[in-house]
């Protein structure tokens, strides 16, 4: 069976994160999440988190050629063999046209997943997230409004910068005009391209998914 490059496509809030952890365990590949790969990079505060800190908490997308970087490296690792998901990535057409050089060279091809979520609901999501200091745990206020601690560490919950409303919309913004023509660039290069209603339940969405990963690779055998 051909190597899975599965690219959860969508706004900031509009559930990648979530149905990648739900496919990771059905699918049995990586789940590479570029937002949490430059979020771990802040915490150390070496050199790329240290240029990419201001950026983030203002809601603005990072440089391509370093995120290209930390892609290229990632995907090298061991669990990468069967496949890899891609959540946050790619946000830009530079991106993307780097991406689909790097798959084909190594015989991939991507399978493209678009999450579409309405506007007013991604920022309702994204807004009430908190987040646990200690072990990251994330919490949203939409579902347990009275939710003040973790669970597990029982620590205080925070707002994460890029999770505050105002950099919310920014992001939003960001997104509209800078990520969205990825989604037109995967189409006219003729990739399987899939939009799925992501307002429903996890499970349903993530069964939706993968009927459709399973259809696509019968129609290419």
């Amino acid at each position: 069976m051909n190597r899975l490059c599965l690219i959860l496509f969508g706004s900031p809030g509009s559930g990648k994160g979530t149905q990648a952890k739900l496919l990771k365990e059905d699918l049995g590949v990586a789940h590479i999440s570029t937002g949490d790969m430059l979020r771990e990079r802040v915490a150390l505060g070496d050199p790329l988190g240290k240029r990419v800190e201001k950026v983030m908490a203002a809601g603005g997308l990072v440089s391509d050629d370093s995120v290209n970087r930390m892609v290229a490296d990632r995907i090298t690792f061991d669990d990468c063999r069967t496949g890899f998901m891609l959540d946050g990535y790619p946000r830009t057409v530079s991106q993307a046209e780097w991406l689909a050089k790097k798959l084909t060279a190594v015989k991939m091809r991507p399978m493209v997943v678009h999450l579409e979520v309405d506007y007013n609901v991604i920022v309702r999501r994204i807004s009430g997230r908190r987040q646990c200091p200690v072990c990251g745990t994330l919490y949203n206020l939409a579902a347990d409004p009275d939710r003040v601690a973790c669970d597990m560490e029982g620590a205080k919950l925070e707002i994460r910068d890029d999770d505050r409303e105002d950099v919310v919309r920014e992001r939003l913004l960001a997104y509209n005009r800078q990520t969205a023509p990825v989604l037109a660039f995967f189409q006219e290069a003729g990739y399987p391209v899939w939009s799925v209603k992501g307002s429903g339940e996890p499970e349903a969405i993530a069964g939706e998914i993968e009927d459709l990963i399973r259809k696509e690779r019968e129609r290419a055998a």
